[in-house]
């Protein structure tokens, strides 16, 4: 009885209804949106690391990445082919991209700088790093003489597409060598330090350069970030002498000490917000509930308890708050799919030097929290001020305006 009544009062004050569903829904809605735009602008970190220089993640030798070697390519892999045909056979696993990495001198005959040389598989890279971001010529793919130049390298050196480059740098016999390449493109990742000093090559060519067969690291292209696990478990048992190191760790400067700083960031944002919004709500609804004093009263002159009188207007605050929360819900999506769908252009971040795209990711565990925090809002909101009005002597209440 008390459930149907309490549903028929809904509707007995339109605008007194219409006006807490709209302010439980905006805060509903607006807590879902900010939490999109948070995972979206953190995913789009992780996929500009994952697809712009290391893939998911890549193995080396024990301990080469911790040390300096005079060295470093008695600390090489020396026998890949092995180790790919097993790598490939991991769950999850969709490219592998052999790679090494040197110092060299640059120059077009007039102009020489230093640089630092990526050779890689340009066939199976060009599938998989997509945000490498070329922004003149392509990527490397079947070149046997491609050189694809960062931007500030390209400028230090006046190229462009076509022009003739030779590389030069030490073979690890220490005699010097070099090859004469085209370029092939250009490529603009956003990290200033990254972009002025590095070129890649064909793999093949910078093996020939360095006169060995050897290869310094292999990253991986993976189904999902959560396949790594798979890859790190398998090098860890099968291959005692190599280590397996996630992107995150990989990138700590620029993507874990990112996010970690932005996720504190909107963390601290987001409690404002959550307060802001509970506070609407809670006195939205406690407004609408006072304004009945009169109402409240008859009810308890006609013989009901102050128990009926809170579990009455308990349940009304239950209906307004999912009414209010479901709407909200679907207000943000709404919003997201029309107006937001090619998601926010957003100025360079720390570390970048172009602007990039935050989509708003809206997911089902943000949905439902935003869900409960509006719904709960109303609910408290209505019981405290439903144990005030309760409690008030019966012709003190029917006297209220």
């Amino acid at each position: 009885m008390l459930i149907r009544l309490a549903f028929r009062n809904l509707f007995r004050n339109p605008r007194r209804t219409a006006t807490v569903v709209l302010t439980v829904a905006m805060g509903t809605g607006s807590l879902f949106i900010f939490d999109g735009f948070n995972a979206g602008i953190m995913n789009q970190y992780r996929e500009n690391t994952v697809h712009s220089r290391y893939g998911h993640g890549q193995v080396n030798t024990n301990g080469y990445r911790e040390k300096v070697f005079e060295k470093p390519w008695e600390h090489w892999m020396t026998n890949y082919p092995a180790l790919q045909e097993r790598l490939t056979r991991v769950p999850g696993v969709l490219y592998l991209f052999p790679r090494v990495e040197f110092f060299s001198l640059l120059t077009n005959g007039k102009i020489t700088v230093s640089g630092r040389g990526q050779g890689v598989d340009g066939r199976a890279e060009a599938k998989f790093f997509t945000t490498l971001n070329v922004v003149d010529g392509m990527t490397l793919s079947d070149q046997e003489d491609g050189i694809l130049l960062g931007l500030g390298l390209a400028r230090a050196l006046d190229t462009r597409i076509g022009d003739r480059v030779t590389v030069l740098a030490n073979t690890i016999h220490g005699t010097m060598n070099a090859a004469d390449l085209t370029v092939t493109g250009i490529f603009h990742t956003g990290s200033k330090d990254f972009d002025d000093v590095v070129f890649r090559i064909p793999l093949k060519q910078a093996q020939t350069v360095l006169d060995t067969e050897r290869v310094e690291s292999v990253a991986f292209g993976l189904n999902a970030v959560e396949d790594w696990t798979r890859v790190a478990d398998v090098v860890r048992a099968e291959y005692p002498d190599l280590e397996a190191t996630p992107f995150a760790v990989l990138d700590k400067v620029y993507y874990q000490n990112s996010v970690d700083w932005l996720g504190q960031q909107f963390a601290v944002i987001q409690l404002i917000i959550l307060a802001i919004v509970l506070l609407g709500i809670f006195n939205t609804v406690s407004t609408s509930v006072l304004e009945r004093k009169q109402e409240i009263g008859n009810l308890r002159a006609n013989g009901e308890s102050k128990g009926q009188i809170v579990l009455l207007l308990g349940w009304e605050g239950f209906a307004l708050g999912v009414l209010g929360a479901v709407l909200g819900i679907v207000i943000a999506w709404m919003i997201t799919a029309v107006f937001l769908r090619n998601g926010i252009l957003m100025p360079p971040a720390p570390g970048l030097t172009r602007q990039f795209h935050v989509r708003i990711e809206l997911q089902a565990a943000m949905a439902l929290g935003s869900f409960i925090m509006g719904a709960a809002a109303a609910m408290v909101g209505t019981l405290l001020a439903s144990f005030r009005v309760a409690r008030m002597p019966i012709g003190e209440a029917l006297r209220s305006i």
